[in-house]
């Protein structure tokens, strides 16, 4: 029987094996093609829901993990120096040893700051050997560290872990730069006398008016940790706070140690201790003075057969950790590398930039916007009608709209112009047979150079401006009762009239306003044959509506032209000239009864011909308008199949709108004619 212990452990092995080599697998592909090859497995974005735009972030990280750090002094870079670490029993002797930047094992540089921090193998930066200062008048030692990270980031917090055994520093200056190291503002200050080394107090209280000021505190033990909020008043509503959005972003952070240890108790007028030499006096640590070292006034530790030396004094520091979020104003869940190498946001909703802080081109129809909770803010892109590619905002114009547009189009193409290219430009009118969006939706006017007053057209018609006499859309040709001359000035000029002694008394009537766009014009009554007309009714009732064979309603459409040189035969007896109209039938409120085999009987609606002798129309009866609506009615005996024609017994009245429940009325009680 095998032995299960050894079966339980080659599985255990092979699942490792497996594990291992999958491990090496990841890690040989490069990073953005192992994200291309996951990325189907993946399809939520965060900065939308349901395709819904909402707010995203980054997630948080240690923005200093990995990233570079400047030290101003590095232990051993300028040769072999001897330091020291001090226990926190002020009778144990001192640990001193040698750091040497040419020596890896005895190397201390500052790519100890931000690498992994193991609490079991500390690593740790040092800075070159100082001295400790013995008065407030002593020279600062200014002894910084700075981090870059290469982009903004909206940080919560920034920790300093000092390295076991190393004498803390007493008073030191976190800054902070928005612009990648021009310039610096303070942050926060550490010191145990705020007031007299930094000239602020201990731990002030801070209010909305002074919430983006640096504060002052005392030291934290081995470990300073600066909440970048805390005790802000606006730190709960950040979205809303310009000031404190600010105050969290940064693109690099400064660590200035100004002070090792304090000046603490005084000898006389211009000597004074440190509190860790205050500690040796009381230990019975011989201390004398070291005439030659510095100066008068400095006092020296120096070793007799009972005395430690105060020596090596320097800053150390494990680990650097700054918290916080990759900045991207709420509008991308990461941050990536870009293709000019820069470590970039990953941008959503229509925003462009590093840090996603404007639109991206042609999304300006609104403003921009941080992404909150509320509004994801997201930017819109600009309405052009597909005429220009480029647009910018108008805050004025947003406002008027009610805060829905701002966008205004730049260079707009296809001969159009306007705030959304949705006109034609001058010396173009709209084509009405293509959509706006059209690249030909604007047509040249082409008016005609001797008939047009001008080039431009009306932009929405496309009716030229013509000179008198001349007609047509483009004003090329002569309208009625002119005729073409030789003058470019007058190319139309009007038709002399023949007058007779009867014509004379019987002048033309001024024309009718309503007929001034008609495509003709009816003669007024001419000669004494026109009598009273009969057909032209103004009222309308029952009983004419009983005592005709049909009603009809007809819109004229226009004149035939060719009937102006042709005759029609009215009757057997007589032949006369006939005028013709088409119209169409468009209501027919009466008509006989199939069975009769009249020709009313096979009326239907569309379109016919409506036939009128010329002396009648001469006569206006009746008085005809293009585009005008009219009720019919008349005597089957009188009108022939196929055409419209008008008999003595015929009525014509122009339509008026509110006639049709009269008509409807009509319908039901003439059923009862007699």
């Amino acid at each position: 029987m095998p032995d299960l212990s050894c079966i339980k452990m080659n599985k255990l092995i092979f699942i490792w094996f497996l594990c291992f080599l999958r491990t090496m697998v990841i890690n040989a592909i490069p990073s953005d093609m192992y994200l291309k090859m996951i990325a189907p497995l993946s399809t939520n974005d965060p900065c939308y829901d349901d395709d819904k735009p909402r707010k995203c972030i980054p997630d948080f990280v240690n923005a200093a993990f990995g990233s570079p750090v400047v030290a101003s002094s590095t232990c051993g870079t300028k040769g072999p120096e001897r330091f020291c670490e001090y226990g926190s029993n002020s009778d144990q002797t001192p640990n001193c040893q040698v750091c040497d930047d040419l020596n890896p094992r005895k190397r201390f540089s500052s790519i100890a700051l931000t690498d992994l921090n193991n609490s079991n193998n500390v690593t740790c930066w040092r800075s070159s050997i100082i001295q400790p200062a013995l008065n407030f008048n002593s020279p600062l030692d200014n002894i910084t560290l700075t981090l870059s990270f290469g982009k903004k980031y909206e940080l919560t917090y920034i920790s300093l872990q000092f390295c076991p055994k190393s004498i803390k520093p007493d008073s030191l200056l976190i800054q902070k730069s928005n612009d990648f190291g021009k310039t610096w503002k303070p942050f926060q200050y550490y010191s145990s006398q705020c007031r007299k080394m930094y000239g602020k107090p201990n731990r002030a209280t801070l209010t909305k008016a002074n919430e983006q000021e640096a504060r002052c505190t005392d030291s934290q033990g081995n470990r300073i940790a600066f909440s970048v909020l805390e005790g802000r008043p606006s730190a709960y509503d950040l979205d809303s706070s310009y000031i404190l959005q600010d105050w969290v972003t940064a693109t690099d952070i400064r660590v200035i140690f100004h002070r090792l240890e304090m000046p603490h108790e005084q000898l006389d007028d211009d000597h004074y201790l440190s509190p860790r030499q205050a500690q040796m006096i009381s230990s019975n640590v011989a201390i004398s003075y070291n005439e030659n070292a510095i100066g008068s006034n400095v006092i020296e530790p120096i070793q007799t057969s009972s005395s430690t030396i105060v020596s090596g004094l320097h800053y150390a520091v494990s680990d650097f950790a700054v918290g916080g979020r990759c900045k991207c104003n709420g509008h991308a869940s990461r941050c990536i590398t870009d293709r000019d190498g820069l470590f970039s946001c990953d941008c959503k909703h229509n925003t462009a930039g590093r840090d996603c802080e404007r639109c991206k081109p042609f999304h300006f129809d609104k403003p921009w916007g941080r992404a909150t909770s509320k509004d994801a803010n997201e930017c819109k892109m600009c309405n052009c009608n597909g005429h220009a590619r480029q647009c910018r905002f108008n805050m004025e114009l947003f406002k008027l709209s009610g805060g829905i547009s701002g966008g205004v189009c730049i260079n707009c193409r296809h001969a159009t112009t306007g705030r959304y290219c949705h006109y034609c430009k001058e010396g173009y009118y709209r084509d009405p047979t293509k959509p706006l969006n059209h690249r030909k939706a604007c047509k040249r006017c082409e008016c005609h150079p001797i008939g047009s007053s001008g080039k431009t057209c009306n932009h929405t018609s496309g009716q030229c401006p013509c000179k008198d006499g001349v007609t047509g859309l483009t004003c090329n040709r002569c309208a009625r009762g002119y005729q073409q001359s030789r003058s470019h000035i007058a190319p139309c000029i009007k038709i002399p009239k023949v007058m007779t002694a009867m014509q004379t008394q019987n002048t033309e009537p001024d024309p009718d306003p309503s007929e001034e766009n008609s495509s003709y014009r009816q003669p007024g009554p001419t000669g004494r044959g026109c009598g009273k007309c009969d057909i032209n009714s103004k009222k309308l009732n029952l009983n004419k509506f009983c005592k005709r064979d049909y009603a009809i309603l007809v819109k004229v459409i226009g004149r035939d032209a060719s009937a102006e040189t042709s005759s029609e035969t009215y009757s057997k007896e007589t032949q006369e000239e006939m005028v013709k109209f088409a119209v169409n039938v468009n209501a027919i409120f009466k008509k006989s009864s199939p069975s009769t085999g009249t020709a009313s009987s096979y009326w239907r609606r569309g379109p016919m011909t409506w036939t009128i002798p010329l002396k009648q129309w001469a006569c206006q009866c009746p008085r005809i308008k293009v585009n005008k609506s009219y009720l019919i009615l008349g005597k089957d005996s009188e009108t022939s199949s196929g055409d419209l024609i008008l008999g003595p017994r015929s009525m014509v009245l122009e339509w008026k709108s509110n006639w049709t429940d009269r008509m409807k009325k009509f319908q039901k009680r003439s059923r009862s004619c007699n």
